[in-house]
């Protein structure tokens, strides 16, 4: 955690490096920006999806007579095995 001495020294430095005149933009856009943070949290808590309420899993099986293609190594001659 920081200490007053610190946040005094960040807060020179942060002037120094960008200037009094566009502090005040600066916080202004940090503001505008934590505030769609928050409101997009707030929207996907909120959003009411049945799979983000931790229902059981879903478990998914192939279903009989499925085609699985799996592609061929060559072999030590450099042909391709069928």
């Amino acid at each position: 955690m920081l200490g007053i001495s610190e946040l005094a020294v960040l807060l020179v430095v942060v002037i120094v490096v960008l200037g009094a005149k566009r502090l005040p933009e600066l916080a202004r856009s940090a503001g505008k920006a934590a505030r769609i943070l928050k409101s997009e949290a707030r929207a996907m808590r909120s959003d009411g999806t049945p799979d983000a309420d931790g229902g059981a899993p879903r478990i998914v099986r192939a279903a009989p007579g499925d085609v699985v293609e799996t592609r061929s190594s060559p072999g030590p001659d450099g042909d391709a095995r069928r």
